[in-house]
């Protein structure tokens, strides 16, 4: 058991819409990632999706409803089922927590791509 140093591993990696796993609870990944420009619209049939702003500025557009931006500090969640975009103009530094299995592109037709742990 050891405290986790949000930055330090943020500064192992420099690619965009690439989450690493930095740890584990209750069958879920903490995951850090750094968002800049747009992700694809989709959408988790299953479980909601949590998205908690580290540094900078992220827009999250749901269909059928108003865009919402957050910044540092702030967090934000998708309900289960809402088709969205996560989206940013300068890079953003992100924590998000998910199920573990869970396909970023929530898309249900195709396994989950390999998560990195750092």
């Amino acid at each position: 058991m050891q405290a986790i140093n949000l930055a330090q591993k943020l500064s192992l990696f420099d690619s965009h819409w690439d989450p690493k796993v930095i740890a584990s609870y209750n069958n879920n990944d903490v995951m850090v990632v750094r968002f800049q420009g747009e992700f694809p619209y989709h959408k988790h049939d299953n479980t909601d999706d949590f998205f908690l702003v580290i540094d900078g500025q992220v827009t999250m557009d749901l269909e059928g409803a108003e865009s919402v931006t957050f910044n540092a500090g702030e967090l934000f969640i998708v309900p289960k089922g809402v088709v969205h975009r996560p989206r940013a103009d300068q890079e953003a530094k992100v924590l998000l927590i998910e199920p573990q299995g869970e396909p970023n592109s929530g898309d249900a037709d195709r396994p989950a791509a390999p998560k990195d742990h750092i």
